[in-house]
């Protein structure tokens, strides 16, 4: 793998450029690619480029042509991959005709797309060497990032050479690989920008004052060299041909530009009329110019337009990239587009988006899906506002479709911005919550909760407005959820109720449903276990089995996150059996449904209940598992809870290094995404490990912050835990500071007892036997003792009743 970095000069064009013209090079298959300034907007966007090229997809090929071109070459390559024709269509905007795909969940689906187009460039690389080159990786999506980040972990056993550019902004993680380089584009020294300017120039002796005035003028920037040199010739300051130039004036009567922009503004400025129209309808397209799209848009005859395009190759603002399937150009350099494009007046500029938007609807009315990205960002600079709102909520769409989460927040952002220009009415509102409503999606998944906020809040001002009880139901929802995420329960309980009268009066089951849920899980956060078990039950009794698949705009199955709470709930009243087997039937759904994002909370479900009931081992699978999806992927919501309780375990079996970076990774994010509730359990969890680690004063600290956390927020279940942790950092001082450790033990055991927390109580009874047993009263010790292990025994805690047991010493260890 190469990696060429920095701002690409002359050299890495004239290198990439030969060697991508053809599709073959000395017997190397190769494959090119590149991110535009608008393309982090549209997800797979180089990738599907890339799939065109290899396919030999044509731009007017409809979609049965597609599909016989796609389907002839890959299972020529290798019939076992008919798996892969499903997503490789969709990625192509084709109909799969695939019951099985159509039904996948979004996240599924960017899985099994992401294995598809990596399983084609391996199979093919092992037909023959594979060159595949990626352009511009500042401006990538995320998806396209999420390919080449599994491509590089297969490249060492393949013949596949990953070439790649990118400016020294962008950021990726594999630095670290034995079989990546790095080629530094830095400006060159003066000797070398010297011999650049001899092969370009010419080795007249004359030459020389005006060859020390461009290095120093420069700074030794190739791509800046080279247009000084260009913009001289076209003066007229230089005469000659190229290779042989001498000074046609003085040099003082010669004029340099500061910078390249201005260069570039200069030559674009003396281009012909017709010429320079031309490069600007160009540069409104895109960096990359279809020569059909500039054609239909010139409004020039075809030898009129091929001759000003011949003129403007000679000069090199166009390189011609692409004969076969379909003729495309490129700017030469990205600078030389963005210079081209700020030199369009506003009002032009507006009228030459709207005329590419036109064109597109009218080149490919059967295939607008595939292009709906462009044709949205067109609408917008068009200012077709109702056209851009509609063309934008569809890529928006078509991003969680494909877990393209960023993607569909740009999306959603500007076709929020475009209905702003709307005339004031009913429908323009309700555009404005309907937006806002399908935001919560990519928000949520994404865990950026003050946007979360933000929209919910300005959406329920809408709605009530309006009057519109069916959204503000929906919106009540979403909105509980997010008080209840930034630990404002009580105004999360009110909203949640609102949610739930609205759902039930309207029958509207996906308000009713997710009402119940967060009231559930907002319930739990209190500490009021018994009250969110009724809720829970409730909620899976109204999804039953017609709604099992449903999210009702939740970012996993509704069903799964009911059992994922119920579950959690149990395990805190002491329920271990029954709380098991939720969890299990959650994960059975979760696979049932096989939503890749149902997986985090089923997992971190069972993993909750095996580690709450001191299964350390068995805890450590689902826990590992829910964790690696959630780095795999752009779900970060569940991923914070599943790295602290993995932590958590290691802590509990002796592995306090990891278990102590585990926690605080978990810590740090919650607090970044602003996840309050979330944060006073994890802090509770920090001091358990930091305790653990054998440090008893940061343990104190964490143990604190969470006490004063989850009082400030009535979280009376995290409460009750945090006086445990109190007791049992004072008690494992040395020597024991047995009066501050009893009160403590005595104030969760009051907490817990109130709450029906039978596992804490149990704890608590054996921290104090264990305590009275140091202290000497060895008759307090045996009772404490004696009802830890018949509690720990009757709620199956075998890991603990073993602990209680050695504790109580041989001849009580099968005291009932």
């Amino acid at each position: 793998m190469v990696a060429i970095v920095g701002e690409p000069g002359v050299g890495k064009s004239r290198i990439v450029w030969e060697v991508t013209h053809s599709h073959r090079v000395h017997g190397w298959l190769v494959l090119q690619a590149g991110s535009v300034s608008y393309g982090k907007a549209t997800s797979y966007l180089p990738v599907i480029d890339l799939l065109k090229g290899y396919f030999a997809i044509e731009d007017r090929d409809g979609p049965r042509m597609v599909r016989e071109k796609l389907t002839g070459r890959l299972l020529t390559l290798d019939r076992t991959h008919e798996a892969s024709l499903p997503p490789l269509l969709a990625l192509l905007d084709v109909p799969t005709g695939d019951p099985s795909w159509d039904g996948l969940d979004p996240r599924h689906r960017r899985q099994r797309t992401l294995h598809a187009v990596k399983q084609l460039l391996i199979r093919e690389s092992q037909v023959q060497p594979l060159l595949v080159v990626f352009e511009d990786l500042h401006w990538v999506d995320s998806e396209t990032q999420a390919l080449l980040d599994g491509l590089v972990e297969s490249l060492p056993a393949a013949r596949f050479l990953l070439l790649v550019n990118y400016r020294p902004e962008y950021v990726h993680q594999w630095g670290s690989r034995t079989y990546y380089t790095q080629l530094r584009l830095d400006p060159l020294p003066p000797e070398t920008a010297d011999e650049l300017l001899g092969a370009l120039l010419g080795s007249d002796a004359g030459l020389e004052p005006l060859r020390r005035m461009l290095i120093a003028r420069t700074e030794g920037n190739p791509f800046f060299l080279e247009e000084s040199v260009q913009a001289l010739i076209e003066t007229e300051a230089l005469s000659g041909e190229h290779g042989a130039y001498r000074l046609a004036r003085p040099l003082p009567a010669i004029q340099v530009p500061a910078t390249v922009q201005a260069i570039l503004a200069a030559r674009i400025d003396r281009l012909a009329p017709g010429d320079k129209a031309l490069l600007q309808t160009a540069s409104v397209i895109g960096k990359d110019v279809p020569f059909v799209l500039l054609q239909a848009t010139a409004g020039i005859p075809e030898d009129e337009l091929r001759g000003s395009i011949g003129r403007l190759q000679a000069a090199e603002f166009l390189y011609e990239t692409r004969l076969f399937p379909d003729l495309e150009y490129t700017f030469k350099h990205a600078l030389t587009h963005e210079v081209a494009y700020g030199s369009l007046l506003q009002d032009r500029r507006r009228r030459l988006h709207g005329e590419i938007l036109a064109a597109i609807e009218r080149l490919y009315p059967d295939r607008l899906i595939e292009h709906i990205d462009r044709l949205g960002n067109h609408a917008l600079r068009a200012e077709q506002w109702e056209t851009a709102a509609d063309y934008l909520r569809q890529a928006g769409h078509k991003a969680v479709s494909r877990s393209a989460f960023q993607e569909a927040i740009l999306a959603y952002d500007n076709a929020l911005a475009a209905i702003e220009h709307f005339p004031e009415s009913r429908g323009r509102q309700e555009q404005a919550i309907d937006l806002r409503l399908d935001l919560r999606v990519p928000l949520q998944a994404m865990t950026r909760t003050n946007r979360l906020l933000e929209g919910d809040r300005a959406a329920e001002s809408i709605a009530r407005t309006l009057g519109d009880e069916r959204r503000l139901g929906r919106i009540s929802s979403g909105l509980a959820n997010t008080l209840w995420i930034t630990g404002d329960h009580v105004a999360a309980i009110v909203a949640a109720s609102r949610a739930l009268e609205i759902g039930q009066r309207l029958g509207d089951v996906a308000t009713h449903a997710t009402a119940v849920l967060r009231l559930g899980a907002i319930h739990y956060t209190l500490g009021e276990y018994e009250t969110a078990a009724v809720y829970l039950r409730q909620g899976l009794q109204l999804i039953g089995d017609e709604w099992l698949r449903e999210r009702f705009g939740m970012t996993s199955t509704a069903s799964v996150v009911a059992r994922h709470w119920l579950a959690r709930t149990l395990a805190e009243l002491g329920n271990f059996s029954e709380g098991l087997a939720v969890a299990q039937e959650g994960l059975d759904t979760a696979l049932f449904t096989g939503f890749v994002g149902d997986l985090p909370p089923a997992l971190s479900a069972v993993g909750y209940v095996h580690l709450y009931r001191g299964d350390t081992l068995e805890a450590l699978a689902p826990l590992t598992r829910a964790v690696e999806i959630g780095r795999a992927t752009e779900f970060l919501n569940w991923g914070t809870t599943a790295l602290g309780l993995l932590g958590l375990r290691d802590v509990r079996t002796e592995r306090s290094v990891d278990g102590v970076g585990l926690v605080e990774r978990a810590s740090g994010l919650a607090d970044e995404r602003g996840e309050r509730w979330l944060l006073s359990v994890l802090q509770m969890w920090l001091g358990e490990v930091h305790l653990a680690a054998g440090d008893p004063e940061r343990a104190r600290r964490d143990a604190q912050v969470s006490l004063e956390m989850s009082r400030a927020q009535s979280q009376r279940g995290t409460e009750a835990w945090a006086w445990w942790l109190l007791a049992e950092i004072a008690a494992a001082t040395d020597p024991p500071d047995t009066q501050e450790a009893e009160a403590a033990y005595r104030e969760a055991l009051g907490r817990a007892s109130t709450l029906g927390m039978r596992p804490l109580v149990a704890h608590c009874y054996l921290g104090l036997g264990k305590l009275y047993r140091r202290t000497g009263d060895d008759a307090m010790a045996r009772e404490h003792l004696t009802t830890a292990t018949t509690m720990y025994r009757e709620m199956g805690m075998t890991f603990w009743l073993e602990q209680a047991e050695t504790e109580m010493g041989p001849a009580h260890g099968n005291s009932p």
